[in-house]
C-alpha cells in the first residue's frame, strides 16, 4: 500500500477573497477544524502517512494548524514554493527530493472526498500509467472543467469548463502519480497539470494518464458561498456554535444565527450576526447589526463585504 501524498497548499485562493486574505484557503476552518487537518486525517485513516504539504501563501498559517502531523497520525513535511507558486505541476516537480518516493499520491488541499484511496492506488498498479485520476461523472460541466476517456478507462484529453463534452468526468482531486511524471519538468518553473504538463504528456504517451472512475462524494470550498454550503453539510446535526473557533465570547443578548466565527471572535452584547461568516481576531461591537455578510479584522472598525 502507498504510504506517501503531496497535499497541494500552496494555492493563492484568489475565489474565496476576502477568506484567503487571513488564512491560506486550506489552513480555513470547516465546521470548526481546518481543511487541512480533515484531509490528513482522512490520509491517515487509510494508511497514507508520510505527507508533504507545499507552501507559499500565507504559511504560517498552515504550519501553525498541522506542525509535524503527530497529533493526526501522520508524518508532514514541507516543501517551500518562494518566491512564486509552482502550479499543479510545478509543485509536485519541487517537492520530489522531500517526497522520497517513485508513486505517490496527490491531493488537493482544497477540497473533501471520501474517495477509498487503497482502490485508487490498486488500480495504478499495474496499468503502466503515469498518472491516475480519481474520476466521478461530471454533472456540473458549467462548473467543472471535463476530464475525456476513452472506453477502456485511458485518458484522452481535457474539455474546458463550460464546454459541451457528453460524458465526460470531473476529476475529484486525488491522484497516484509516478515521479517521472515530473522529473523531466525544470525546477522553479510555474507549471500546472491540466492544460500544460498533462497535455503534453498525453501527446507524448498516448494512454499514460488512467481515469479511476468512482462514485466517492465531493465537497467545495472554491467560493464564499462553496464553503458556506460545505460547512453546514459537515456539521449535519450539530449546531453551528459547537464548531465556533477558539476564544470565542458572545455578549449578553447577542443573536448569533446560522454564522460561522473563527478563532477569537468577540460579538458585543445585544449584537446581531446572521448568516454571517466572521474571521479571526474580529470584534463586533456592541448593539451592531450585521446580515449576510463576510468580517474580517480591520483597525478600528471591521472590513465588511457582502456575502
Amino acid at each position: 500500500m502507498l504510504s506517501h501524498a503531496l497535499v497541494l497548499t500552496a494555492g493563492l485562493g484568489t475565489r474565496l477573497q476576502p477568506l484567503t486574505a487571513v488564512r491560506a484557503k486550506p489552513a480555513i476552518p470547516v465546521a470548526g477544524e481546518p481543511l487541512v487537518r480533515r484531509i490528513i486525517r482522512g490520509l491517515a485513516g487509510q494508511g497514507v502517512t508520510d505527507l508533504v504539504l507545499n507552501l507559499h501563501h500565507l504559511p504560517h498559517t498552515l504550519t501553525a494548524e498541522v506542525g509535524d502531523g503527530r497529533d493526526l497520525g501522520a508524518r508532514v513535511r514541507y516543501s517551500w514554493e518562494q518566491p512564486r507558486v509552482l502550479g499543479s505541476a510545478g509543485g509536485p516537480r519541487r517537492a520530489l527530493p522531500v517526497i522520497g518516493a517513485g508513486t505517490f499520491f496527490i491531493v488537493n488541499g482544497d477540497t473533501l472526498t471520501d474517495v477509498d484511496v487503497r482502490a485508487l492506488a490498486a488500480a495504478h498498479e499495474g496499468s503502466g500509467a503515469l498518472v491516475t485520476l480519481a474520476l466521478v461523472p461530471n454533472r456540473e460541466p458549467q462548473k467543472y472543467g471535463g476530464v475525456l476517456t476513452s472506453g477502456g478507462g485511458r485518458v484522452t484529453g481535457f474539455a474546458p469548463r463550460g464546454a459541451r463534452a457528453d460524458g465526460s468526468y470531473h476529476f475529484i482531486g486525488v491522484q497516484v502519480a509516478e515521479a517521472e511524471a515530473f522529473s523531466p519538468l525544470p525546477d522553479g518553473q510555474a507549471i500546472n497539470s491540466v492544460g500544460e504538463a498533462y497535455d503534453r504528456l498525453l501527446e507524448a504517451k498516448p494512454g499514460c494518464i488512467q481515469g479511476f472512475v468512482c462514485d466517492a462524494a465531493f465537497q467545495d470550498i472554491g467560493t464564499p458561498d462553496d464553503y458556506w454550503t460545505t460547512s453546514f453539510e459537515c456539521l449535519a446535526a450539530r449546531p453551528p456554535e459547537e464548531a465556533f473557533g477558539r476564544g470565542t465570547r458572545i455578549g449578553t443578548g447577542a443573536r448569533v444565527t446560522r454564522s460561522i466565527l473563527w478563532n477569537e471572535v468577540e460579538v458585543g452584547a445585544g449584537a446581531v450576526v446572521d448568516e454571517c461568516i466572521v474571521t479571526d481576531r474580529v470584534r463586533i461591537q456592541a448593539g451592531a447589526e450585521y446580515r449576510r455578510a463576510i468580517i474580517t479584522h480591520g483597525d478600528p472598525h471591521p472590513h465588511v463585504t457582502p456575502r
